[in-house]
């Protein structure tokens, strides 16, 4: 798509085109329609009494083309173009092994055991000796 400056312009959105443009763009398919028709009608008149079965050809192109112009150029605006997706799937997590969920399981185990004795011998450092019943 080129803006009247002759710079480039890109869509970042699903919006349609404007109407102006729109138009004139249904105009100008239009406008190259007629003017194959036109060229089609005078090929048919010439090539009449030289090549009749091209003369045929022409004179059917001629008489198809002001419906199918006419068609297109009444179309209607186009529809919005689809924007991307805006769904992004989670990453793929590979499946663990038996052997891993096992690791995994003794390792958190170890740390428990080493975080509750370490917790353990903290409280009671902090306090000084324990005192020794009496007999």
């Amino acid at each position: 798509m080129l803006k009247r400056g002759g710079t480039e312009v890109h869509r970042i959105s699903g919006a349609r085109t404007g109407l102006t443009e729109d138009v004139r763009g249904r105009q100008r398919r239009y406008i190259i329609s007629m003017s194959v028709r036109t060229v089609s009608v005078i090929l048919t008149v010439v090539l009449w009494n030289v090549e009749r079965p091209l003369a045929w050809a022409t004179l059917v192109i001629g008489m198809l083309l002001p419906y199918v112009a006419v068609v297109v150029a009444n179309a209607g605006r186009e529809n919005a173009p689809q924007l991307p997706a805006s769904y992004i799937p989670p990453p793929f997590v590979p499946a663990l092994e038996a052997g891993a969920v096992e690791t995994a399981a003794e390792r958190a185990a170890e740390h428990a055991t080493d975080y509750a004795a370490g917790h353990t011998a903290g409280q009671t450092a902090g306090r000084g000796p324990e005192p020794v019943p009496e007999p």
